[in-house]
This record gives structure tokens, sequence and C-alpha cells, in this order.
């Protein structure tokens, strides 16, 4: 009998546009985690879907001297693997759609099948 297959989601929720600072550690961590060999998928919900319109790819994230772009931790994270997804209902009360994400992200994804994937056999969950 095989093992299941490892992976991670995180749910990105906390970090809006005025604590820049909160965003670097999801990043960092589903990084880790592909680097690793998990498949990672990100769902940004709430405030924190206002990161991955592409409006915004030039606001910086993180702390200190190591501050980047958001379009540098998306094109990182996409070379990586790691699946980025905008939660609908986020998008949607936003007064955004699709058409506004950033290249890098996956398009949108409802709660339910995020969950269903977190729970997984093999799966973890994160949630910042």
């Amino acid at each position: 009998m095989s093992e299941p297959e490892r992976g991670l989601v995180i749910l990105v929720w906390s970090c809006d546009l005025t604590r820049p600072e909160l965003l670097a550690t999801p990043f960092m961590t589903a990084q880790a985690a592909a680097a690793l060999d998990m498949r990672v998928k990100m769902l940004f919900s709430s405030q924190s879907v206002q990161w991955l319109l592409a409006q915004n790819s030039g606001l910086l994230t993180g702390f200190g001297e190591e501050r980047w772009p958001i379009s540098r931790h998306l094109d990182a994270s996409a070379e990586l693997g790691i699946e980025i997804r905008a939660c609908t209902q986020a998008l949607h009360a936003s007064g955004m759609d699709r058409s506004t994400l950033a290249p890098q992200c996956a398009g949108v994804e409802g709660m339910v099948s995020f969950v269903e994937q977190g729970s997984a056999p093999g799966w973890r969950m994160l949630v910042f």
C-alpha cells in the first residue's frame, strides 16, 4: 500500500494591505514546504485577497531590509509549483473578479473544496 500524497494547505486571511509584515511568513512557509517536496496550496481570503490583485503587484511585503514586492513572492511561489488561489466569496465582496488577479494566481476556489483538500490523508492545514 502506498503512502498518501503529502501536502499543505495554507489559509491566508489576516494579512491585509495595512500589515504587509504579516505576509512574509505564509509565503516562506509555503516555499519551505514546496522545497521539501510537499504539494502546497494557498488560499487568500477576507481582506488578504487584495494581495492577489494585479494592481497591487508592486506593494512591498515583509519587514526590515528584506522587503519584497508581492510579485516577487508570487513568482517565487509559482516557480516552486505552489498553487495560489483567491477565495471566491472574498474576491466578490471586494468588488473584483478573476480578470483583476495577478497572473501567478491559479484562479478562485470556495472554502468547502479548500477544507476538503486540507483534510485529505497526508495533508495538513495552516491558518495565517
